[in-house]
């Protein structure tokens, strides 16, 4: 941020109180800021109050959800200017306030959309990367230029705060305790895999990403350190319009993409496809000391590996508008996947100070993988005649399956070079998993006196998932033998019941909501095969409360605090152990408690002409919290499963900020600090961490004359402390630029993600019994070439568009 620039405003906004003080009392501004062509409000619109006589800037003001401001100032003669990216300013007449009109309204400002913006800057007709408000952040992401052409995991790797590791898991302020929805509500996506499941998404279909980090009693309570919703392109203009995308990348990348839509009347349709085939290489490598009496084992171990295959995807739907009144929207989305996965490992084994290996075994893994997973959903919303009233019902059904059909072929040998026979094997395993779950859900706002109102409504989640899992070994004579120790049939029976309310309402310039949810849940797992149930059934009460100060010169200051939930999550509690590798296992532990989480947040948010600053501090505190535990045995085998630890308490520093120092540069930063302990001591005294670490990001963009523009984004990611060990830096620079053409209907990008190939995950692990030090690289070097064409459309221009929310 530029200090000058501030203290320079400072300054000739006290100067400009100065020359008025003879104009001795104070008067009032106000006014509502709307779409010309809509009618909607436009939220975040800038109002900036001028001295008649000499232009000096005197005060300011952002209009809120409603497209509403109010500002206060001394009396004297003024005007006025109004404007927000992508429409033409409004320059509003003089006007005078004195002791006989001590007020003045502005009335209705309607901006209309910026039809020259080629001829000027580009920038201008595009919405903002980022949008900054006390309750979220909005993130548009075809603004990135480092979006283009990859998937839905590769976006959320690029937003501040969020990060993906190396097995696709998605991380919110280095937690990864965080709850994914699409449009406001579960999906498919997220389902067996979770955040890894993203990465058969396209990002072509995704309009933007908001992140709440202290969701209100309206969100479901799950997800401990926020929510992160992934809001998908649709449109509703009159008329057949939409886009087209085709990219082409190395390593392989390859897809179309179509968003288009039809509204004649009362009938709007709508229809997004995307279809891609990808070739996504990663590497891995291992170092590990076993100590066992007086003896340290040694084993080196690599990986190499590609998971390739088509994608499909293709939502479609339509709008029928009874009246201006009532809605009801009908949609229905196919996913589907088929993907081969092929991986190489090598072991060698070691004596402590010898030289050669004693063995060496390789072990390949072929898996064919087959993903149908269906969601049907039907909604409608009722608006009554005051602003702001209104209900809406949402019904849901997710149909997922999933097939898995994998063959290991292992081979071993002696440091001599003969054959390991107990080594040396070849098994299959057969998976299938279904998934079926119905949501119901219905929510109802009313505005209560002035500034007031109330929310309430009802949720229902009921959720069936069977995984079918079987792996079988060759003998000696070619017969296929069932390995009953690995073999068994998981039943998951989960059932939610949710009701909230919340009260909001305005006093001066402090504004309040209060919220209460409670949450019925019952939970059942069971092993057919050995007959192991474990039920579970338990009734929570999830408060909230947010407090908002409106300070004077565009300034914002808010108070939260939410309780939120961390429920095991299928992949969680299924018993089933992971099999490509033969020395490293993986399951989930259906033992496994919910954990709970207090989180408090003091945020802070700061409007000025170029630009906005949000900062917050938090803390939250967590019991039960759930981390995987890694052991090792007596002959190098590890098992690694999640565990209930005693709990973390973590504290943070976050700043986010955008500034435009000059029209063709703009800059966007997030820093986040934090601290974080965590007790591990009821599994192991020696489990705990106290450490302190921080992130960073910074992206500069670029606009050039002829139509393009530039980008460039360096990441950071400091060392930090596990309850078992460490994790080093993690840093990559990306790149992009892009070119309008074909009179502006035309795009073509060009991105290169993790520029020098630095991208990898490197981490230690220590038990009483071992060290470990791994690397890993899921994504390489990224280079992709998208070209996008637009029919009967400006590039995204305006407001931020409203988003779906989860009750």
């Amino acid at each position: 941020m530029d200090k000058n620039y501030l203290f320079l405003t400072v300054l000739l906004i006290s100067i400009a109180v100065q020359l008025n003080a003879q104009n001795a009392g104070k008067a009032s501004i106000t006014g509502k800021v709307m779409e010309a062509n809509t009618a909607a409000p436009l939220p975040y619109a800038s109002i900036r109050i001028f001295n008649s006589g000499d232009s000096v800037l005197v005060t300011g003001a952002v209009t809120d959800e409603k497209g509403l401001f109010s500002m206060t100032t001394n009396f004297g003669s003024y005007y006025a200017i109004v404007d927000f990216i992508g429409f033409r300013p409004q320059y509003l007449p003089v006007f005078a306030m004195d002791k006989s009109k001590p007020s003045v309204d502005l009335g209705l400002i309607l901006l209309a959309s910026s039809e020259n913006a080629l001829n000027e800057v580009v920038i201008q007709a595009e919405k903002s990367s980022m949008e900054l408000t006390l309750d979220k952040r909005v993130f548009n992401v075809g603004k990135d230029l480092s979006n283009a052409g990859g998937s839905a995991s590769d976006i959320l790797g690029n937003i501040p705060s969020v990060s993906v590791d190396q097995d696709g898991n998605v991380k919110l302020r280095g937690s990864d305790n965080v709850r994914i929805l699409v449009d406001g509500k579960p999906s498919g996506f997220v389902s067996f895999k979770g955040g890894a499941g993203l990465q058969q998404l396209q990002g072509s279909m995704i309009e933007k990403v908001e992140i709440i980090t202290n969701p209100s009693a309206r969100y479901e309570a799950e997800g401990m350190s926020g929510i992160i919703n992934i809001i998908l392109k649709k449109e509703k203009r009159e008329g057949f319009n939409g886009s087209f995308e085709v990219v082409a990348g190395q390593p392989d990348n390859y897809g179309l993409a179509a968003n288009v839509n039809y509204r004649h009347r009362k009938l709007n349709f709508f229809i997004n496809y995307g279809i891609g085939w990808r070739d996504q290489p990663g590497r891995g490598s291992l170092y590990q000391e076993v100590y066992s009496h007086d003896t340290t084992f040694i084993l080196e171990q690599n990986s190499e590996s590609h998971a390739k295959g088509w994608s499909n995807n293709i939502k479609g739907g339509l709008d029928f508008f009874f009246n201006p009144q009532n809605t009801l929207t009908a949609s229905y989305m196919l996913r589907r996947t088929d993907f081969q996965r092929l991986n190489d490992i090598s072991y060698y084994d070691f004596l402590f100070n010898t030289g050669n290996p004693t063995t060496i075994t390789t072990r390949h893994q072929n898996e064919i993988e087959d993903e149908p997973n269906s969601e049907y959903a039907l909604t409608w919303k009722k608006t009554f005649a005051r602003q702001g009233h209104e209900l809406t019902a949402d019904a849901r059904f997710l149909d997922y399956w999933e097939h898995s059909d994998q063959t290991f072929t292992q081979i071993g040998s002696y440091a001599d070079g003969s054959a390991n026979e107990q080594n040396t094997m070849v098994q299959k395993s057969l998976n299938d998993e279904y998934e079926k779950q119905y949501l119901l859900q219905l929510d109802y706002v009313r505005p209560v006196g002035k500034d007031g109102k109330v929310e309430m409504g009802m949720r229902s989640s009921f959720r069936d998932m069977i995984n079918d899992y079987g792996v079988t070994g060759q003998d000696q004579s070619g017969s296929w033998l069932p390995l009953d120790s690995l073999t068994n049939y998981f039943i998951y029976n989960e059932n939610i019941i949710a009701g909230y309310g919340i009260y909001a309402n305005k006093i001066k310039r402090f504004s309040y909501q209060l919220g209460l949810r409670g949450e019925y849940t019952d939970v059942k797992t069971t092993l057919r095969k050995t007959n192991e149930v474990h039920p579970r059934n338990y009734a929570n009460l999830f408060p909230s409360a947010h407090l908002t100060y409106q300070l004077a010169r565009q300034n914002a200051l808010q108070v939260s605090y939410s309780r939120r939930v961390r429920r095991p999550r299928y992949n969680d509690l299924s018993p089933f152990t992971t099999f490509s590798d033969n020395r490293n296992y993986w399951s989930g532990n259906p033992d496994l408690n919910p954990e709970f989480t207090n989180a408090f947040e003091l945020g802070h948010i700061k409007y000025f002409e170029k630009g906005s600053l949000s900062s917050s501090a938090y803390y939250r505190h967590t019991y039960g919290k759930i981390e995987r535990i890694r052991r090792v045995d007596a002959n190098g085998y590890s098992s690694t499963r999640p565990e209930n630890l005693v709990g973390e308490d973590a504290f943070g520093l976050e700043f986010t900020g955008q500034y435009n120092p000059v029209k063709w540069w703009k800059v966007d930063l997030n820093f986040n600090f934090f601290r974080s302990i965590t007790d591990g001591s009821n599994i192991n005294a020696a489990y705990g961490s106290d450490t302190y670490s921080w992130s960073a990001r910074q992206t500069s963009r670029f606009s050039l004359p002829k139509d393009i523009d530039i980008q460039v984004r360096g990441n950071y990611e400091a060392p930090q402390q596990t309850p078992q060990g460490s994790r080093a830096a993690l840093y990559y620079l990306d790149l992009g630029a892009n070119k309008d053409i074909l009179k502006g209907k035309g795009t073509i990008t060009l991105s290169v993600s993790d520029v020098f190939n630095t991208r990898r995950w490197r981490n230690t692990t220590e038990g009483d019994n071992f060290y470990a030090r791994g690397t890993y690289q899921w994504r390489r070097r990224q280079i992709n070439l998208t070209f996008n064409y637009r029919l009967n459309q400006n590039k995204p221009a305006g407001k931020p568009s409203g988003a779906g929310d989860e009750g």
